[in-house]
């Protein structure tokens, strides 16, 4: 069984930062990708941020130049850090991680519980 367990959010005024984690536990062989998504009420969830495994990143031009993804492969842990926030950056965030539990298994796509983001004055 593998869990990702998410921390970080939080409510935080226009410019501030927050710094999101992602940790994933349980049975795991291997990672490769791992993305950082956001819900906003009444829209569909959209892609804020990707891995790979080699490190090579990419990014919605929304958050371009404000947020980093980074990841620290020894704890399965994946992090976010978005400065000079906005309000329309306010939204749920979830991590995902393409986990492979067993050699010669495929990997599967897992996904956080979600945490809330809220950027107000």
């Amino acid at each position: 069984q593998v869990q990702l367990v998410e921390s970080g959010g939080g409510l935080v005024q226009p410019g501030g930062s927050l710094r999101l984690s992602c940790a994933a536990s349980g049975s795991i062989f291997s990672i490769n990708v791992m993305g950082w998504y956001r819900q906003a009420p009444g829209k569909q969830r959209e892609v804020v941020a990707r891995i790979t495994g080699g490190g090579s990143t990419n990014y919605a031009d929304v958050v371009k130049g404000r947020f980093t993804i980074s990841r620290d492969n020894a704890k399965n842990t994946i992090y976010l850090q978005m400065n000079s926030l906005k309000s329309e950056d306010t939204a749920v965030y979830y991590c995902n991680q393409g986990i492979a539990t067993r050699r010669g298994d495929p990997f599967r796509s897992y996904w956080g519980q979600g945490t809330q983001v809220t950027v107000s004055s």
